[in-house]
């Protein structure tokens, strides 16, 4: 099994670098990569890690991009250098997150809820904060039970306490990636919310564009979405990426290491036809 899509306490996961690869070598997972929200921050202890175990560590990271519709993530796979223009694709991205956070919270205080940035930054010092971590303040505070309830009342799009985030240019993230020798993947393309009339024509542009994946298999899709997808990638050009997109059992209970859509194992014939265009250790 493989797994190209994991994230850590870094950004919005469950468990440190150093757990992942513990995790992932306890599985016997042929490859792992760490693609946090934003941040490259827990990719040199994920890498210390893996070389202790002898896991083979993809370096990434997951950018949110403009886009009209739906959200659009593109994956860094394979960074083996941090580059300037990357450096300041996060630094930015981080700043956007800032002001978003401070957003919510005013809507949160308007109502009456009992809420400072400097908590959250006290209960998750070093980390990307989001969405998930509202969460956790809301089930702490009891004003939900559970995670899910707070994204289904309170934070998810549409409802009162969301504010839309803004995120990079797609070509200056793809530029960026590249710069730090790394491939852009398109991430759980179904969440663009695109139609499948228009899916092939927005590819194909972002093929053009310097994309060179398309994560096709994504626990967020069907499978048998998941093989349409693979086989609109072959068509266009696109080299094949899959992942568990696994943030932690408390936080998302149906997703697992080394699994993806339909529960179904992260085959190693995905590693393979990637393995020889990214960096890896």
């Amino acid at each position: 099994m493989i797994d190209l899509h994991i994230h850590t306490t870094a950004s919005d996961g469950q468990y440190t670098p150093s757990e992942i690869i513990q995790k992932a070598f306890e599985k016997k997972l042929k490859a792992v990569a760490i693609t946090d929200h934003d941040t490259v921050d827990g990719l040199e202890e994920g890498k210390a890690a893996a070389k202790k175990l002898g896991v083979t560590f993809v370096p990434g990271v997951e950018l949110n991009i403009n886009n009209s519709t739906g959200e659009f993530h593109l994956l860094g796979l394979g960074l083996n250098k941090i580059s300037a223009s990357l450096n300041e694709i996060l630094s930015n991205l981080v700043k956007n997150r800032d002001i978003r956070n401070q957003q919510i919270i005013k809507k949160m205080n308007d109502e009456g809820v009992d809420l400072t940035y400097e908590e959250m930054l006290s209960d998750f010092p070093d980390t990307v904060i989001g969405r998930p971590h509202f969460a956790f303040e809301l089930v702490k505070k009891g004003i939900v039970k559970t995670r899910q309830q707070a994204f289904d009342i309170y934070l998810a799009r549409g409802r009162k306490w969301f504010v839309e985030r803004v995120g990079s240019n797609l070509d200056e993230a793809i530029q960026g990636i590249k710069d730090s020798g790394g491939i852009p993947v398109v991430a759980h393309p179904m969440s663009l919310y695109l139609s499948w009339g228009k899916l092939p024509e927005t590819l194909q542009n972002y093929y053009d564009r310097g994309v060179v994946g398309i994560e096709a298999f994504h626990p967020g899709a069907r499978v048998s979405e998941c093989l349409r997808l693979e086989e609109l990638a072959h068509k266009i050009g696109f080299v094949v990426t899959g992942g568990s997109d696994f943030h932690g059992e408390k936080i998302r209970a149906d997703r697992k290491i080394g699994h993806t859509c339909g529960g179904k194992k992260l085959e190693d014939s995905i590693w393979q036809n990637i393995e020889n265009l990214v960096y890896h250790i």
